[in-house]
């Protein structure tokens, strides 16, 4: 039996709680799009019944083309995209060095 997804709601009584103690994981090794996974992890404690328990509060994957957090309303990419259609613009300046002599 595995276990809930906890996050800021109390497991006993349902009240939403808000963390009083934060701090960071950032895992050692990178995903298949080569992010590091920082997740921020906190500490709760329920207004209405006292109940203390850990959740993680948000998770920010960082590195690659660009960041995305994704917390408890939802997912945000922050950055572009890399895309496969773009490609380097090449400019063409011709300069001729040739000077005319007036004579």
């Amino acid at each position: 039996m595995g276990r809930k997804k906890q996050g800021n709601i109390c497991p006993i009584c349902g009240t939403k709680a808000e963390p009083y103690k934060t701090w960071q994981l950032i895992s050692p090794l990178p995903d298949a799009q080569g992010r590091i996974t920082i997740t921020i992890m906190g500490m709760f404690e329920c207004p209405n019944c006292g109940h203390k328990w850990r959740g993680v509060v948000s998770k920010i994957k960082a590195g690659g083309s660009g960041v995305e957090v994704e917390g408890a309303k939802g997912k945000k990419v922050l950055g572009e995209k890399p895309s496969k259609e773009r490609k380097a613009k090449i400019i063409e300046i011709e300069i001729d060095f040739e000077k005319e002599e007036e004579e």
